[in-house]
């Protein structure tokens, strides 16, 4: 139900622009669904709201706006401002590099640093990528993982589970959207419970990591997401553990199982004392993502 909002001088994107700055800063929003910072924010909700495009504020800024365009924007700011909604549960829409996905709180918003690897083919320990044919990843949420792995690995048939049936039926819309289905096999699983008994060149898993201590600090904008896809367990390594144990049996010869924890390295590190984690460099540094080739495992 739309909320009743007081009256507001407002007749630009600049009146809003200038006023959802000054709300957001004032709540001291948390900025880690797509934008980090306030004047980002404000630009893609009036923007988005607006039915502008996206990259392209400057030549609207003094548009003048109909009354129930500036009460759409501010019941907007108000959700994100009031409700400390995230910006991409009120558009349905996210972005990972140049990729749309459509989101709802059934899923968390998607954000990966293994995002960030993918267009290289994890260079320079995929040397070949047309030469891999078939792609596990685990815990996939929204599926934008898969749908990335899809083009870069021309070659490849991509099988992604979740154990969330809710976080498969919006999986299925953005592979259907991105016309993939011949290509994605979508799996309701408990990591590898359902999962064809058959090889892979490449297992990749973003699993729930947060561990409990953190997962009571985290920010409000955080609580519209579904707990499950972020709570790891006491040291956050709960999945990690399995999806480990797991990958040997299920990789080829040369294959590769590549693991996001996000800021857990030493949680991580700690349960594998056996095992040297090769951590792969982000845009964050060299703490959020690990690979283990199938020869450790095997030995492991």
């Amino acid at each position: 139900m739309t909320r009743q909002l007081p009256a507001h001088p407002f007749s630009t994107p600049r009146d809003l622009f200038r006023y959802a700055i000054t709300r957001f800063n004032t709540e001291q929003l948390f900025f880690g669904h797509g934008s980090s910072n306030a004047l980002d924010e404000a630009a893609y909700l009036i923007l988005h709201t607006l039915k502008l495009p996206l990259e392209t504020l400057d030549p609207f800024l003094d548009a003048h706006l109909l009354p129930e365009e500036v009460a759409a924007i501010l019941e907007v700011i108000e959700r994100r401002a009031t409700d400390r909604v995230p910006a991409a549960y009120i558009t349905h829409e996210a972005w990972l590099g140049s990729y749309r996905f459509y989101v709802d709180e059934r899923v968390i918003v998607p954000r990966s640093f293994i995002a960030e690897l993918i267009p290289e083919f994890f260079a320079p320990w995929i040397s070949a990528p047309e030469a891999v044919t078939n792609i596990l990843e685990l815990c996939t949420g929204s599926g934008c993982l898969p749908i990335m792995l899809a083009d870069a690995f021309p070659n490849a048939h991509i099988s992604t589970t979740d154990i969330s049936k809710d976080a498969l039926d919006v999986a299925f819309r953005n592979v259907a959207d991105y016309d993939l289905e011949d290509r994605i096999t979508l799996i309701e699983s408990d990591l590898y419970t359902n999962v064809p008994d058959k090889k892979y060149d490449l297992i990749v898993a973003n699993p729930p990591y947060v561990n409990n201590g953190s997962m009571g600090q985290l920010p409000r904008e955080y609580l519209h997401e579904p707990q499950i896809a972020l709570a790891g367990g006491d040291d956050g390594m709960d999945l990690v553990r399995k999806i480990v144990a797991g990958a040997a049996q299920r990789l080829t010869e040369k294959g590769l199982l590549i693991v996001e924890v996000g800021n857990e390295r030493t949680f991580a590190e700690a349960a594998f004392p056996d095992l040297e984690l090769t951590w792969v460099t982000t845009s964050e540094g060299d703490d959020m993502v690990f690979l283990i080739t199938a020869e450790q495992l095997k030995q492991h």
